[in-house]
């Protein structure tokens, strides 16, 4: 399978319409998605996809007879696809949307750390590691707090090791925080150098971000100072020196 990522906002419209048919899998709808079209899943693709193509693709899980299962459930059936296909074609509700990314250049914000967030709405923390849609990329100072990418991770579904898809997207952020992980993927993000955050009640992104904030200009933990790059013993004083 190809490991090559799907555009962010293609990614969305795929993952929203999958919901749709609960009785197919997130990889198996793309799978489905990806044969249909050639393997080329795009946004121009994704634009002449109809009723009638996507019941192709997606083949004989949804039977659209009205004479086998009545006009009404045939309505139904339709209707679904059509909203299936609305969301497909870009036509997603206003909380569906992805928040927008804040402009940014290394060497912006001096002293700061990046963070990734797992999540499936908008700026929630409400991802499990495995899982979860996308991760949310912020870059975090002392005084800052900036949205600076957004990663899908539908690419995960088509590759052989999903876990070590994932870990290579976020690779370049020292902290990850999930409502969940398993063991074995928690072991693999730590071996890429990334520190791994469970809470499990999850939250807005950026109200979680800003106790992690407070930490890094008031007590940092060992783990953070070590981040930070902060002698122990030392890192309130030498910290605040920085920003």
């Amino acid at each position: 399978m190809s490991e090559q990522p799907i555009a962010d906002e293609v990614a969305l419209r795929i993952a929203l319409a999958s919901r749709l048919f609960p009785e197919i899998s997130l990889k198996e709808f793309i799978e489905l998605l990806m044969d249909y079209l050639g393997g080329n899943i795009d946004e121009v693709s994704l634009s002449q996809i109809t009723v009638t193509k996507l019941k192709t693709a997606l083949g004989q899980t949804y039977e659209l007879d009205g004479e086998e299962h009545g006009e009404d459930a045939n309505t139904e059936t339709i209707a679904v696809f059509k909203k299936a296909v609305r969301i497909l074609w870009g036509e997603t509700s206003e909380s569906d949307k992805l928040p927008p990314i804040e402009p940014y250049q290394e060497g912006d914000m001096p002293n700061s750390i990046r963070v990734a967030v797992a999540s499936n709405n908008r700026e929630e923390l409400d991802g499990h590691f495995g899982s979860c849609l996308r991760y949310l990329i912020y870059q975090l100072s002392a005084k800052e707090i900036r949205l600076i990418d957004i990663r899908s991770a539908l690419g995960a579904e088509l590759s052989e090791d999903k876990n070590a898809f994932r870990v290579n997207l976020i690779k370049d952020c020292a902290i990850l925080y999930i409502v969940a992980i398993g063991g074995p993927a928690a072991a693999k993000v730590v071996q890429g150098g990334i520190y791994p955050m469970k809470k499990e009640e999850g939250g807005l992104a950026r109200k979680i971000l800003a106790e992690l904030q407070r930490a890094i200009t008031t007590s940092p933990p060992p783990w953070l100072a070590k981040i930070l790059g902060v002698a122990p013993g030392e890192q309130v004083k030498n910290y605040k020196a920085l920003v």
